[in-house]
């Protein structure tokens, strides 16, 4: 019997991923979140949005002031690699 493979999902406030510990969403959390909402990279866009507004509050909850750009480039930044050109259906 094979073992199913642990999600990496976040671990809050720290948001550091359960399963391998690097700062959420790790590589193989945003693989996953790119097959979960393929063909729905607007509802990705918002979901990883509202996670960003909750890293950030836990942020400041710990009593610290969040890096707003390293914010963003971590939770936002990586969608625009994650998005497929369209294909033009024209002969």
């Amino acid at each position: 019997m094979t073992a199913r493979p642990r999600p990496h999902l976040p671990m809050r406030p720290a948001w550091l991923c359960r399963n391998c510990a690097a700062p959420w969403p790790c590589g193989p959390a945003q693989l996953a979140l790119v097959a979960e909402f393929y063909g729905h990279s607007i509802a990705l866009a918002f979901y990883l949005a509202a996670s960003m507004q909750e890293a950030i509050d836990d942020v400041y909850g710990l009593g610290m002031r969040p890096d707003l750009p390293a914010m963003h480039a971590r939770f936002l930044g990586w969608l625009s690699l994650a998005r497929r050109p369209r294909r033009s259906h024209r002969l």
